[in-house]
């Protein structure tokens, strides 16, 4: 492992607010590495763990996982391949859910679950503390706005406390509880589903950008209807690209606050997906893809 910049790099660099973490913004989500639908070992796991490893070597230093995610075989997985990680390496993680033995996603948000998955994630990814520590609320077919954020923000406040988590994020959020969360502890970053056809959370973006806090966007690509993935499509065969790497390009370039975690098992879709990086929309092609929101 070495500190070579790498092509990740290109994508310009983000602060954590209050903190001394500083990451590329494009960086690596590493669901795709569990089995298929997230559960279960992968198919290839040698092949997952070479992910991994070029993905350091290309200047990725930020990583998001889950023991959601297999469940526990990301975890796992990371910490075979990476550790001891490297100094300017950044894990983040996210809690609040379970799978079943069917891979039924479920969410739990009691003060004893999150501390149980907090200990479970520093005993399989091999680390005293966790850096940055996401609070999953809203269920997988979405949003719960009428959850309460507080009881849950407060334990994950006592373990920042205690010293096992450094930082705090959430996920799956409206802004309401966004701000009810901020009011409890300080938040670093927020993750959503935002793409350029989901864009629900264009106010909410520009709030956080304003306060300095990363913007997670997950669901990169997906939603199109036939026109809007038409224009896509048009836009990425005039710069001689893919659509994957024209919407990651895009969300690298809506705010100077969005991070991008694209997944994947495979090296040359993970080269595919860095080379964004490097993508430069023009004027023309932003109004094109600005107007296919839904």
């Amino acid at each position: 492992m070495n500190n070579v910049p790498g092509p990740a790099a290109a994508a310009g660099r983000f602060t954590f607010p209050g903190t001394d973490i500083s990451v590329n913004r494009m960086g690596y989500g590493a669901m795709q590495l569990a089995g298929p639908h997230v559960f279960g070992e992968p198919e290839d796991p040698e092949e997952c763990r070479a992910v991994l490893k070029e993905a350091m070597a290309l200047g990725i230093d930020h990583i998001d996982t889950s023991d959601f995610y297999g469940p526990y075989v990301t975890n796992r997985l990371i910490a075979e391949t990476l550790a001891p990680y490297p100094e300017n390496l950044t894990l983040v993680t996210k809690i609040g859910g379970w799978r079943d033995e069917k891979g039924g996603w479920n969410m739990n948000h009691s003060p004893d679950f999150l501390r149980k998955s907090v200990e479970d994630n520093l005993e399989r990814l091999k680390l005293d503390r966790i850096p940055i520590v996401n609070l999953r609320m809203g269920s997988v077919d979405g949003f719960s706005p009428d959850e309460e954020i507080e009881a849950p923000m407060e334990a994950m406040r006592k373990m920042q406390e205690e010293g096992l988590i450094a930082h705090i994020g959430i996920s799956t959020v409206t802004s309401d509880q966004v701000k009810i969360a901020q009011g409890i502890a300080a938040i670093v970053c927020v993750q959503n589903h935002y793409n350029l056809i989901h864009r629900t959370d264009d106010a909410l973006i520009e709030d956080l950008a304003g306060q300095g806090i990363a913007y997670v966007p997950y669901f990169p690509l997906g939603g199109f209807l036939p026109y809007q993935a038409d224009i896509l499509d048009q836009v990425a065969h005039e710069l001689d690209t893919s659509i994957q790497q024209v919407s990651l390009a895009w969300l690298l370039q809506r705010s100077p606050n969005i991070l991008v975690i694209p997944g994947t098992s495979s090296r040359a879709h993970l080269r595919q997906n860095i080379a964004a990086a490097d993508l430069k929309l023009g004027e023309d092609h932003l109004k094109r893809l600005d107007a296919i929101a839904g």
